[in-house]
C-alpha cells in the first residue's frame, strides 16, 4: 500500500512539472495555423458532438488545437496503463479531464477497458460534447487508424476533426510512435481537416483507411510548415 501511494505521489509530481513546462513552452512557440476555420465551424454549433483526432506521437502538443471557449467540453481518451495515468494527470492540469480505457485495455468481460470506455464516450458525445482521440494508440501500429474511431463517429453522429501537429526543435523519443516533445522558442504548426461524418451505412474499415490518409496528410503538412 505504501509503495502504491509513493508511486501515485511521484506520478502527480512528475505530471505537475511536465504540465508547467508545457504550459510555458506553448506560450514561447511561434504558431502557424492552417484550416482553423474548419474547427470554428464545429465550435459554432452548440449541442453538436465532436471528435478531435491526432496521432499518438503528438500527445504533448494535443492541448493546443481545442478552443477552451468552445461550447463543447473536451475530454481525452487515455489508456488505463501506467503511462496513461501520467498522461491523465498532465492533461487534467492543462484543463482537460479524461475518460480512461481503450480497446487494448479490454478484459474478457469488456467492462474495464474498451467497451466501457466506448459506451461512456457515446454518452458524452451524444450530450453535445467532444472527445480527443489518438486512433493509433495506445500501442500502434503508428499512424494507422483502427476501425473504432469511425465506429464511434457512426454511432454518435459526431463531427470528426483530423489535426496535424508539429514543432521544431523538438525531442523525438525512442518509443514505438516516436513521440514528439516540444522545446521552447521554436516553431509550431496546427493543421485541421474536416469536419467529417460517418453515415449509417458507411464501412468503418473503409473510413479508417480514408481517414488514415487524411490524418497523415495534415501531419505531413504541419511538419512542412515548421521547416
Amino acid at each position: 500500500m505504501r509503495s502504491v501511494v509513493r508511486q501515485l505521489w511521484l506520478i502527480r509530481l512528475a505530471a505537475s512539472i511536465i504540465a508547467l513546462y508545457l504550459r510555458i513552452t506553448y506560450l514561447t512557440l511561434r504558431w502557424t495555423h492552417e484550416g482553423r476555420e474548419r474547427a470554428e465551424g464545429v465550435w459554432a454549433l452548440p449541442g453538436q458532438g465532436a471528435m478531435m483526432c491526432f496521432w499518438h506521437a503528438r500527445i504533448p502538443l494535443s492541448p493546443t488545437p481545442w478552443d477552451k471557449n468552445a461550447p463543447q467540453t473536451l475530454y481525452a481518451l487515455v489508456s488505463k496503463s501506467a503511462d496513461g495515468e501520467l498522461i491523465t494527470q498532465i492533461v487534467a492540469r492543462l484543463g482537460f479531464p479524461s475518460i480512461r480505457g481503450s480497446r487494448a485495455d479490454e478484459d474478457s468481460s469488456g467492462e474495464k477497458g474498451g467497451s466501457g470506455a466506448f459506451r461512456e464516450m457515446v454518452r458524452w458525445i451524444k450530450a453535445g460534447n467532444a472527445m480527443a482521440i489518438t486512433p493509433d494508440g495506445p500501442k500502434g501500429p503508428a499512424h494507422i487508424m483502427g476501425e473504432g474511431t469511425p465506429m464511434l463517429a457512426r454511432v454518435t453522429g459526431a463531427k470528426v476533426l483530423l489535426i496535424g501537429m508539429a514543432c521544431k526543435p523538438c525531442i523525438r523519443f525512442k518509443s514505438w510512435d516516436k513521440t514528439v516533445f516540444p522545446l521552447p522558442f521554436g516553431k509550431a504548426a496546427l493543421v485541421w481537416d474536416g469536419p467529417f461524418t460517418a453515415g449509417k451505412y458507411d464501412d468503418p474499415v473503409d473510413l479508417a483507411k480514408i481517414w488514415t490518409e487524411k490524418l497523415n496528410a495534415v501531419t505531413r503538412r504541419a511538419e512542412a510548415l515548421v521547416q
